[in-house]
């Protein structure tokens, strides 16, 4: 009995000697050698592995760019110009600047401006919201207001204002990463060109209805009317499917469009406040 025990011992120890032996030989035939630059790459990262790059993480994104043949089709929008020149710089490769971008909230459905016509009673997610019904007002493109896209961001650039019901984009936080914009089930964040001086103008709307209906769903919304259209020298601006759009690759920045706006659904942000001209003359 003693013997047939100290034999299976010993038949289990060559065993699990010549699995190893057979694993070490497999490991060492099939072994993928990695790029060190990968880890070069990976440590000038944010690492925030917020996903805002395209990639699952920081690591690979970091791969991804080393296979590259350039760093046309990479960005890091937490990093920005200054780590991606650093990942350049590793690379041997050259880097075009780009402009600072930044989450904009397209919706001025406030409480005053759309007022409340449902109640909901269920989980706190816009995305369940968003699966059972239109929301609790009569404009079924804006805000649901229950913070998913607060949520979402790691960098603690979104806070939900109670006044109005809406969130609010600290863009001294923001990175856009765009983490808030795949969080929204309505769609009304958009990363957008910061501006020089963070100016920049938009329209805080997405509601596609008629003009009449969008404007009895909210005050402010935008009707369609065309009328930005007509007065932007730039062609900035164009309208479809009854909501106007500005393009901030064509927009200079003149306000014209905001002035002209009936329902003051064009906002205009970070522009210096211009004192009245008595006080001028004065």
């Amino acid at each position: 009995m003693q013997t047939t025990i100290i034999w299976t011992i010993v038949i289990l120890t060559i065993l699990g000697l010549l699995l190893a032996l057979v694993l070490y030989f497999i490991a060492k035939r099939f072994k993928v050698e990695e790029d060190p630059r990968i880890d070069e790459v990976e440590k000038v990262l944010p690492g925030a592995n917020c996903g805002g790059c395209g990639f699952a993480g920081c690591r690979a994104f970091a791969d991804a760019a080393v296979k590259a043949p350039n760093l046309d089709n990479n960005y890091c929008p937490v990093g920005g110009d200054e780590v991606m020149k650093k990942v350049a710089d590793i690379l041997g490769y050259e880097i075009k600047a780009k402009a600072p971008m930044v989450a904009v909230l397209r919706c001025n459905g406030s409480c005053d401006n759309r007022p409340f016509t449902n109640e909901y009673d269920g989980a706190l997610s816009c995305r369940v919201k968003a699966a059972l019904y239109c929301g609790d007002t009569a404009c079924p493109f804006g805000c649901l207001g229950c913070g998913d896209c607060v949520d979402a961001c790691q960098f603690g650039a979104l806070s939900m204002d109670r006044n109005t019901g809406l969130p609010v984009i600290d863009e001294s936080r923001c990175t856009a990463c765009g983490a808030c914009v795949k969080a929204c089930p309505k769609k009304i964040i958009e990363l957008r060109a910061k501006g020089p001086r963070g100016m920049r103008v938009y329209v805080d709307c997405v509601n596609r209805d008629k003009g009449a209906v969008a404007r009895k769903a909210c005050s402010a919304a935008c009707i369609g009317c065309g009328k930005c259209v007509k007065v932007c020298p730039h062609d900035a601006i164009n309208v479809e499917a009854n909501l106007a759009y500005i393009d901030f690759t064509k927009c200079k920045l003149c306000k014209k469009c905001v002035v002209e706006c009936p329902t003051g659904a064009i906002h205009a942000v970070n522009f210096p406040i211009l004192k009245a001209k008595e006080e001028n003359n004065g």
